[in-house]
């Protein structure tokens, strides 16, 4: 028997198995911690070409002056590329199935200086999971991961993230209402008396001039609003090679064939992506110092190759501050070219005072 006749292979390929990657809804139990197999060294390269091409192009990632003037001794690895080489190497163990990523929270950077050459070790526990009555064929995963040095133990990031997970077989329903928690979000009702009539810009990137801003609008219908110059559409690099990068194997980023009958119709981008350009347009109108960590994280429509990614920051707070850096708190939402948002989240970060 010729394999390699086509019409034969076709024939073959109908009668054989499929070994399977990932694990549907069934698989994860109530505090199951799952060490993940890949082991990933964040080297300069793929730190670099991150940075680079979500246009984070803050000095102290790049420059050693730069750096060691804001206390680092080098510069550290950048703190999105971080997120994302975290993220990445959970994929074929909680979400290679697919399903809707439904949201990411309470991420932390637990170290800020993290070198180039550091290896990571990655580990989930499952928090929780629930059934999905509006949407049977799924059920809903909420797990806790958590970045750590290889050599040294020391945690270097955490965060929560909840994704609606396949069953392997649906689940029966009476048709009842939905309880999944959120998982089909009904925006609030938001009329004209709703919407500042004005909106103020900071007039420069430090913390004072984000203080100032909020004090010139506090008692009046003014918000603390602005959005960034730049957009970056999205390419063959960023859709593909950047997930990839970061051992994130899921269909969706690499797999045309597969993802031509999916809703978008098309690869999308890696969410880490989408988050790190509307972060790095942020940044170019901030004089950041650190990072702290990000809430409420939402991915709200498909980026798909030929998308721009643009960036919308709201200023909600500021906090304590000393004669390096204030706290301040940030509403960062990225939108599309037909102004659609496709990324949310706040931000708390320590931004450089005015020496």
């Amino acid at each position: 028997m010729d394999y390699t006749d086509t019409e034969t292979f076709q024939t073959i390929l109908e009668q054989t198995e499929t070994r399977e990657k990932g694990n549907c809804f069934e698989d994860f139990t109530e505090g199951q911690t799952i060490e993940h197999a890949p082991g990933l060294t964040l080297s300069n390269y793929a730190n670099e070409l991150w940075a680079s091409q979500t246009l984070n192009h803050d000095p102290i990632y790049w420059r050693t002056d730069a750096a060691q003037a804001v206390g680092f001794e080098e510069p550290p690895v950048h703190p999105d590329y971080l997120v994302a080489a975290v993220m990445g190497p959970t994929v074929e163990d909680l979400s290679e199935k697919g399903g809707y990523f439904l949201g990411r929270t309470n991420l932390r950077y637990h170290e800020q200086d993290v070198a180039p050459g550091t290896e990571l070790r990655v580990t989930s526990t499952v928090q929780g999971k629930k059934s999905s009555s509006s949407r049977p064929e799924y059920g809903i995963v909420t797990w806790e991961t958590e970045g750590t040095d290889a050599e040294t133990g020391e945690t270097l990031l955490t965060y929560e993230r909840t994704n609606m997970i396949p069953r392997r077989e649906p689940m029966a329903t009476d048709g009842g209402t939905a309880t999944d928690g959120g998982t089909v979000t009904e925006e609030p009702e938001n009329g004209d008396d709703d919407t500042p009539s004005e909106f103020i810009t900071p007039e420069g990137p430090y913390f004072e001039d984000f203080q100032a801003a909020l004090d010139e609008a506090d008692d009046r219908d003014a918000a603390v609003a602005y959005r960034h110059e730049r957009g970056r559409t999205m390419d063959d690099v960023m859709v593909a090679t950047l997930p990839l990068m970061t051992l994130n194997t899921a269909k969706q980023h690499h797999n045309v064939d597969v993802m031509a009958d999916s809703p978008s119709g098309d690869i999308v981008a890696y969410g880490d992506v989408t988050r790190s350009v509307a972060l790095g347009h942020a940044r170019s109108d901030e004089a950041t110092y650190r990072e702290i960590g990000c809430d409420d994280e939402r991915f709200h429509t498909f980026v798909t190759p030929g998308d721009t990614v643009y960036g919308f920051t709201r200023v909600l707070d500021t906090g304590e501050s000393d004669a390096t850096a204030g706290t301040v708190t940030f509403e960062h939402i990225a939108f599309n070219q037909r102004d659609e948002p496709v990324y949310s989240g706040t931000r708390r970060a320590r931004i450089q005072t005015r020496n």
